[in-house]
């Protein structure tokens, strides 16, 4: 097959699903996104901390980058990095997202993002700068499935599969 004849690769991100806690009191730490656009929006808005990455970079790797620039800090891990592969999900989008689990905690009170650029209002011709995520927080598991986006969802699945808690 030619370059010019191999598929196009979709958009693709990698993310942690930061958890703490056991049984009935496992928690997971999702982003709400920044920025006008999703400022009212709530529900089937959250996500893990993800980012998108290029074929040269190791998936996991870029999991822990974006994490870190959306949030500020490293997680602080409740055990030794104990790293549990959820798979890779498909969003509405198309992008495809890989992510990992790790055990942790974090104050979520305390995130520092980092920011993107974009026009506001819109036809405005005015450029503003806003973080990238506006808060995070902890949630239960059953909260959780409301709060993050749908595509999303079947990681917390994983996370319980996969001997979370």
């Amino acid at each position: 097959m030619t370059p010019a004849a191999k598929p196009r690769r979709g958009r693709r991100s990698a993310g942690l699903l930061l958890y703490r806690g056991a049984a009935e009191t496992l928690e997971v730490l999702l982003v709400h996104p920044g920025g006008p656009v999703w400022a009212r929006r709530d529900d089937g808005a959250w996500s893990i901390p993800k980012g998108e990455y290029e074929d040269d970079e190791e998936p996991l790797a870029a999991a822990r980058r974006e994490f870190e620039e959306e949030l500020g800090s490293r997680p602080s891990l409740a055990r030794d990095d104990d790293v549990r592969d959820l798979g890779e999900i498909r969003q509405k989008s198309g992008k495809r997202v890989r992510a990992w689990a790790i055990a942790g905690d974090l104050d979520a009170t305390r995130i520092t993002s980092n920011t993107f650029e974009m026009q506001w209002p819109p036809r405005s011709g005015t450029m503003r700068e806003f973080p990238e995520v506006d808060r995070a927080q902890w949630f239960g598991l059953d909260e959780a499935r409301v709060k993050l986006n749908p595509a999303q969802v079947p990681l917390l699945d994983r996370l319980l599969e996969r001997g979370a808690g």
